[in-house]
């Protein structure tokens, strides 16, 4: 059965997620939808897609549609994943899955009442360079002590990674962070039972910090060190070092090194060395085979409940 899905957002990410599923055997989308039907018309003409609507609940109502990818703006998509499952869709929500923790713990509650999959983006749980760090844990070979992240922008207006206009602000701690902090416990295979963080100034007219540093420690003893900053001019994006008892590797996206820059193989991890498309790939196949996917809404959890820890800390 081929599986018919909606995308709503076609920004940046939502062109990843599109060029992502081209790939994928008997998947195909039907239908986008956009904040406005002028820039969902053009996407949907260079993806030949026959269905456009600025109007989520328009594409909700088509029978054919099976699941919904969100790559909305975060404020939405907490609301939106839960609409998607009350009109009987599968859900797959772009990181974060929420901006604060009530909205998370109500989407569980959705998931739970309809048995669907509902999948959040932690798209870190998928590239082939944590995959292959992932592995070596799993089977004994090494420990991770230490990660020390970087998540560097250079980004002093509301414009996504392709530098377009934003109509929402972005946020260290709710989206970046939420990379990191999952990652973490995914990768120690450990709960994270202590975390402290502190942020530089509010920024006049966005609102938020703008800079970021925020210290994890599983129960296992392993630490977490991650700096965050739109200040960063300089090369974007986040850089994972990992430093355990028989190496250290540093991962950049789909790349991996050791600690000497000396790139290692990752070809082999898995189908693809797309991140986004393994992500999708796995969000389609938990709907054939009718089981709780990685990454799976109630598996993501825990790290927003770290990140409403960590906001409290800093209302204080």
């Amino acid at each position: 059965m081929t599986i018919n899905v909606a995308l709503a957002g076609a920004g940046a990410f939502g062109i990843k997620h599109l060029d992502a599923i081209r790939t994928i055997d008997d998947v195909r989308v039907v239908s986008i939808v956009d904040r406005t039907t002028e820039r969902a018309q053009e996407v949907a003409d260079e993806y030949n897609i026959g269905h456009v609507t600025s109007d989520l609940a328009e594409s909700l109502a088509l029978d054919e549609v099976h699941a919904v990818v969100l790559a909305t703006p975060t404020p939405m998509h907490a609301a939106q994943a839960i609409a998607c499952l009350d009109a009987g869709k599968h859900v797959e929500v772009e990181i974060p899955m929420c901006d604060n923790l009530a909205d998370g713990r109500r989407v569980i509650e959705a998931q739970q009442r309809t048995g669907l999959v509902a999948m959040c983006g932690h798209t870190r749980r998928f590239n082939p360079s944590h995959q292959w760090v992932n592995r070596r844990v799993q089977a004994g070979d090494f420990a991770i002590q230490h990660m020390d992240v970087q998540t560097y922008f250079f980004r002093r207006t509301n414009t996504n990674a392709l530098g377009q206009p934003r109509s929402w602000t972005d946020h260290l701690l709710w989206h970046h962070a939420a990379h990191t902090v999952d990652l973490f416990a995914h990768q120690v295979g450990s709960p994270i039972v202590d975390a402290h963080v502190m942020q530089g100034p509010i920024h006049p007219e966005l609102g938020i910090a703008m800079d970021m540093s925020i210290q994890l420690r599983a129960e296992s003893g392993a630490i977490c060190t991650l700096a965050l900053s739109f200040n960063n001019d300089g090369p974007f994006g986040t850089f994972f070092r990992y430093i355990g008892d028989t190496g250290t590797y540093v991962a950049r996206y789909d790349d991996l090194v050791d600690g000497r820059d000396e790139p290692i193989d990752v070809t082999d991890v898995d189908v693809s060395t797309n991140g986004i498309e393994l992500q999708d790939r796995e969000f389609f196949s938990a709907i054939r085979e009718g089981r709780e996917p990685n990454s799976s809404v109630a598996q993501v959890l825990p790290c927003y409940e770290i990140l409403d820890r960590l906001e409290r800390q800093l209302a204080r």
